[in-house]
């Protein structure tokens, strides 16, 4: 009997205390001496007590810069060659029956149409 009590201890100390529910949260805490109204408090306030009363530091996730990329935006008639070219490729992968290649394309040309219509609509 006491060595599955054990056991069974170290599975929830294996797992994360973010990912405990709340009823094995508040097991956790109200084993520590100086709990008080454990029953009252939320997933948030657990994790912040069990963390507080074991020592345990919170580690702040490292933040990402994204870096800005200018696009470079090309002319209406530089468009329309991009497409004709596109258009050239999508026949080839046609004839090789690979489906993957043609969604791709036809995604991209359609895309390219899209742009030379709105160019065009904001230019007249």
């Amino acid at each position: 009997m006491a060595e599955e009590t054990k056991k069974k201890g170290r599975k929830k100390e294996e797992k994360s205390l973010e990912k405990m529910t709340v009823k094995e949260l508040k097991e956790i805490a109200l084993e520590i001496p100086r709990a008080v109204a454990v029953h009252d408090m939320k997933k948030g306030e657990l994790i912040a007590f069990i963390k507080e009363a074991r020592g345990i530091k919170e580690e702040e996730p490292v933040k990402v810069v994204k870096k800005f990329v200018a696009k470079i935006k090309l002319s209406k008639s530089e468009i329309k060659e991009k497409i004709k070219q596109l258009k050239e490729e999508k026949k080839a992968a046609q004839e090789t029956f690979n489906r993957k290649r043609i969604d791709f394309l036809r995604r991209r040309i359609t895309r390219l149409k899209k742009q030379t219509r709105r160019m065009t609509s904001v230019t007249t």
